[in-house]
């Protein structure tokens, strides 16, 4: 993953997204919880490679499930989450596993920039300009909200987020790539756009090719 992403990335990237209390309750993977004895192991220094790399994968699992998994099965993130040092750092460490963790890490990390940006005024005057040329780009429609306004980011990032909870995780790449690649020619085609906006048009670039990085080839 390139460095500057995660490094931007601020608050929290694991919270309650725009639109979770309005959907019905989707099915969660019958009895799955987080390994406690690998995590004890993990946040120890005694954990095999083997078992690093499972745990990696069930962390990967459990992300998209933060709010319809049992309270216990959460708070099992906690111990792992503190001993990475936050949730940048366990997305990090999620990168460096191949596979599911490490698609899942790049992926929420657009995800948080999402939710960054829907406060940011600059970029959402970007965005509505990038629409006036074409409201619903391909790939998009059926996601982005009718109006642009402070929940058309995060409303994408809550999309995203329920295909990877759905087990649909080419359906989520294909939205993830789709809109970072929008948003980053939508930054290029602002009008007098402002240092937020370019660095906003940069990371959703340095975005893409590390989700297309990661993502399964077929």
């Amino acid at each position: 993953m390139h460095d500057k992403p995660l490094l931007k990335s601020v608050g929290e990237l694991l919270h309650r997204r725009h639109g979770v209390s309005t959907r019905a309750a989707r099915p969660t993977p019958d009895g799955f919880v987080l390994d406690n004895a690998k995590v004890a192991a993990f946040t120890a220094g005694t954990i095999s490679t083997e078992d690093e790399v499972a745990l990696a994968d069930e962390v990967a699992e459990l992300l998209p499930h933060h709010w319809d998994m049992p309270t216990k099965s959460v708070e099992a993130l906690t111990p792992l989450v503190d001993h990475l040092g936050g949730q940048p750092q366990l997305m990090a460490w999620l990168d460096h596993q191949p596979g599911l963790p490490r698609l899942t890490a790049r992926i929420y990390v657009l995800l948080g920039h999402l939710d960054q940006y829907s406060e940011d005024s600059a970029v959402l005057d970007a965005v509505r300009h990038a629409r006036s040329q074409n409201p619903y780009p391909t790939g998009l429609r059926g996601y982005l909200t009718p109006e642009t306004n402070d929940e058309t980011l995060g409303g994408l990032a809550f999309r995203i987020e329920e295909l990877l909870g759905d087990n649909r995780q080419e359906d989520a790449t294909a939205l993830a790539l789709t809109t970072a690649d929008w948003l980053r020619r939508a930054a290029r085609d602002a009008e007098n756009p402002n240092a937020d906006v370019r660095e906003m048009g940069e990371l959703m670039g340095h975005l893409h090719d590390d989700i297309s990085e990661a993502a399964p080839r077929s």
